[in-house]
């Protein structure tokens, strides 16, 4: 839970450099990719990000520039067409996030909100659930990035393809 605006701000920062590093590095030939039929692709899944920069900021009082939701928090636009569009659209929402938190106060994060109708969370909580929302994403990206072969970006250490051009081996499997 964050008790200071600045510690979010610096965190969230991070976290969407590690988030840009992964959706910068699908190709558009694997957007497709999926665990299984009827489950999320990794377009679909990375546009889920972007929703998510939307959908739990509005329980909170922040509008955040992203696709319409309702009163569900279900967002109604299509996923786009190409990753280049996912990403600029993740960046702008990312950027309208921090700008929507701007006027809050250390004090704000202590504010108890109802969240998805039953939870009841502070705003410091909801916002740490975000950050660690896109992590928990990320890491079902960078398991269906592998099946398609695709080279995965390392986030909070070296990726096995990293290892060597740090000078060192790989750990043992």
């Amino acid at each position: 839970m964050y008790r200071r605006l600045d510690d979010f701000r610096a965190q969230f920062q991070e976290e969407v450099v590690d988030t840009l590093k992964i959706l910068r590095a699908i190709p558009e030939s694997a957007g497709g990719q999926a665990v299984a039929p009827a489950h999320r692709d990794l377009r679909r899944m990375a546009w889920h990000l972007v929703e998510s920069l939307v959908s739990l900021p509005v329980q909170l009082g922040v509008t955040v520039d992203g696709p319409a939701c309702d009163e569900t928090f279900t967002c109604l636009e299509p996923v786009p067409g190409t990753m280049a569009e996912i990403i600029a659209r993740y960046e702008r929402a990312a950027a309208s996030l921090l700008q929507g938190v701007a006027a809050w106060t250390d004090g704000d994060l202590l504010q108890e909100e109802t969240m998805y109708g039953h939870l009841v969370w502070t705003k410091g909580y909801s916002l740490r659930a975000l950050e660690m929302h896109q992590a928990h994403h990320r890491g079902q990206m960078t398991v269906l990035m592998r099946q398609a072969g695709v080279k995965v970006p390392g986030i909070y250490g070296p990726a096995l393809e990293e290892w060597a051009a740090l000078g060192a081996p790989a750990p043992a499997i």
